[in-house]
């Protein structure tokens, strides 16, 4: 867990005995700052609105008031009903939600499911029948199951939003507004986010009750405990420089971003060439296939595993030596969010970023962020002089007279006529002009004469064209 907060205890939040009883168990003492700072507002009823990154505590910090407060009004008495719904982007992110909510509720009588896509729904159906009470879910499953009628979310108390930054680029929007639609009108709301842009803010007005706002992720706090370093490199060669970097010893859990899932399926190929063993997750991935691989970079079986930015969210491992930027992200947040895996619970961590001639605008808005510039290491074999003098002036668009010719077309050739209709094969057309005549030599009226041979040899059977005769 992140650092905690400054001599305060869970004893003094006013917790249970069976949560207290089960965060000695996991050796939790000491609230993390978001834990602090959320907790008694959420005791308290409030909707809230939380900025917080992963593996800052934020899964407790909304899971602890609210199996509290599920205590409180006795909801594991009668039979089991969903009383609480938490959305999550990602299969992994929600099955790690639905792991937290069952070390937390160890001593407890409330039951905890996790639905997700990309699986067979027969089991998720069959514990949804057997009761429970608390349901993590992914929205595109949520609403298969709700469309089936085999969930109900009439009952639900509390709704929370996890990663809601995550979810709009996804495209969840439409989703998430069709799941509120299902929701009684009277609940409590909590929307959690790695960053608040604009959208995020529309988003949390249109269902938030005067909540409360909790930032405890400022973008140089995770940045400054972080050993950061900047390679330019032509795209060409990265795939080169990431082989020699991973081949040292000090890369021990390694974990790697590329922007797109092709990529990322690229660069794992060429690294299984160069005879190094990494894995993919990603989107695409099936849920075993993902599963397997988180599986092994959480237990050190797997050393380097090459992720996309949506499929990281999932992602809560400890020890991660070396997070590396294959890709720089466009949106300069997520720089914040990558290498926070890194440099966890007071360890060291070191985060290297690759940037090619046509990243360096994405540099300068992750530059502008921070605060400052990042270090640049420049005596590696890959260095790219062109990459580290360009400026975003020069990677723009070029103007139209500097344009490289379209697709197809040579460099001084004519476009074609496209203003004329084609004509479709085997269909008649007007003879052209002889090119050794001149205009002078065209007897009058000749020019809408139809040609004898050329309508001969339209009417002739394909593959048994008549033989013209000799001029």
């Amino acid at each position: 867990m992140a650092e905690s907060a400054d001599l305060l205890t869970f004893n003094d939040l006013e917790l249970s005995k069976p949560i207290l009883q089960a965060l000695s168990l996991m050796g939790h003492k000491h609230p993390t700052p978001i834990q602090a700072k959320s907790i008694p507002l959420l005791m308290a009823g409030r909707d809230m609105l939380g900025c917080a990154q992963t593996g800052t505590g934020k899964t407790g910090a909304f899971a602890l008031p609210l199996l509290q407060k599920l205590c409180e009004s006795n909801a594991a008495q009668g039979k089991p009903i969903i009383r609480a719904l938490v959305l999550s982007p990602t299969r992994e992110l929600a099955a790690q939600i639905e792991e937290a909510f069952k070390s937390y509720a160890r001593y407890l009588k409330l039951r905890p499911l996790v639905i997700f896509g990309g699986v067979k729904q027969n089991p998720q159906v069959a514990a949804l029948r057997q009761g429970i009470h608390i349901l993590v879910a992914t929205p595109g499953r949520l609403l298969d199951l709700v469309n089936q009628g085999f969930i109900h979310l009439g009952q639900v108390q509390f709704f929370v939003l996890d990663e809601a930054d995550r979810m709009l680029d996804m495209g969840f929007i439409h989703d998430i507004r069709k799941v509120l639609k299902f929701l009684p009108t009277k609940r409590q709301n909590l929307l959690f986010s790695a960053t608040l842009p604009p959208d995020i803010t529309r988003l949390a007005g249109a269902f938030l009750d005067n909540p409360a706002r909790v930032d405890v992720s400022p973008p140089t706090s995770t940045v400054d405990k972080i050993e950061r370093s900047l390679m330019f490199v032509a795209r060409r060669d990265k795939p080169k420089l990431l082989i020699e970097l991973l081949s040292q010893p000090s890369m021990l859990r390694v974990l790697i971003f590329t922007r797109t899932k092709h990529g990322a399926n690229h660069l794992v190929s060429k690294l299984n060439k160069a005879r190094i063993t990494a894995v993919a997750i990603h989107g695409n991935k099936s849920q075993n296939a993902r599963t397997r691989a988180l599986t092994g970079f959480h237990t050190g079986k797997i050393s380097f595993l090459v992720a996309t930015d949506v499929a990281s969210r999932g992602i809560d491992v400890e020890n991660i030596s070396h997070v590396v930027n294959f890709d720089l992200p466009h949106e300069p947040e997520v720089y914040i969010h990558r290498i926070g895996r890194t440099g966890r619970a007071g360890l060291s961590g070191i985060a290297i970023s690759f940037c090619d001639a046509a990243e360096t605008a994405d540099l300068r808005s992750i530059e502008r962020l921070i605060g400052n510039e990042i270090p640049v290491v420049s005596d590696h074999a890959w260095h790219s002089p062109e990459a580290m003098t360009a400026s975003p002036a020069r990677v723009a668009p070029k103007p139209a007279g500097d344009r490289r010719p379209s697709r197809g077309r040579k460099p001084g050739s004519r476009q074609p006529n496209r203003s004329k209709p084609r004509t479709r094969p085997g269909a008649r057309s007007a003879p052209r002009s002889n090119p050794t005549r001149g205009p002078s030599d065209a007897a009058p009226g000749s020019r809408n004469k139809p040609n004898p041979n050329r309508r001969r040899r339209s009417s002739a059977k394909p593959g048994n064209r008549q033989p013209t005769k000799a001029r």
